[in-house]
């Protein structure tokens, strides 16, 4: 069972409908929902092991610095995905925003340590977790907007080159 689900996986991250460049380096479109999870997911395991590493080598500010490396592509995933939800740019632009802000206080040594965190730290992440738990709500679970909108055409209605299966891309 595990070897299915593993070889299920693969076949998906690495096949030819998941355009990586495009995933993390472009602001540009819209993706649907499988696709932002695919995405989001696969960056988020990347940066946790980045992070356990800094944090195993007992460097706690280079996480922020960590955090700073991977915002660009994850903003870049939910650009797009609000893009489908016919959400401007600027929703989560603030949430990046407000999000190097506190790894900004992280860096500076104004967090506290992680024993001893500060109740700066305390007051900046409870709206912090609050934003992020409404926009995974929205991002993740919601249908994104019924045919074209100003971000461009509707994900689910693109069909790739037809490579034998006739199955849509998202």
């Amino acid at each position: 069972m595990a070897e299915l689900i593993v070889r299920r996986l693969r076949r998906t991250l690495w096949s030819s409908d998941v355009d990586w460049n495009y995933l993390l380096w472009r602001f540009d479109g819209r993706i649907g929902r499988r696709t932002f999870w695919i995405a989001f997911l696969t960056v988020a395991a990347v940066e946790v092991m980045c992070h356990l590493t800094v944090l195993s080598l007992g460097m706690e500010r280079l996480s922020a610095t960590v955090s700073l490396a991977f915002g660009y592509p994850e903003f870049a995933i939910l650009a797009k995905r609000g893009h489908d939800r016919n959400i401007s740019t600027w929703v989560p632009g603030v949430f990046y925003a407000y999000s190097v802000f506190i790894d900004f206080v992280m860096v500076i040594g104004a967090a506290g340590t992680q024993n001893e965190p500060s109740p700066l730290l305390a007051l900046l992440s409870l709206p912090w977790l609050v934003f992020a738990i409404a926009l995974l709500i929205d991002f993740g679970f919601r249908r994104g907007t019924f045919g074209p909108n100003r971000f461009g055409p509707d994900p689910l209605r693109i069909r790739p080159v037809n490579r034998g299966n006739g199955a849509a891309r998202d």
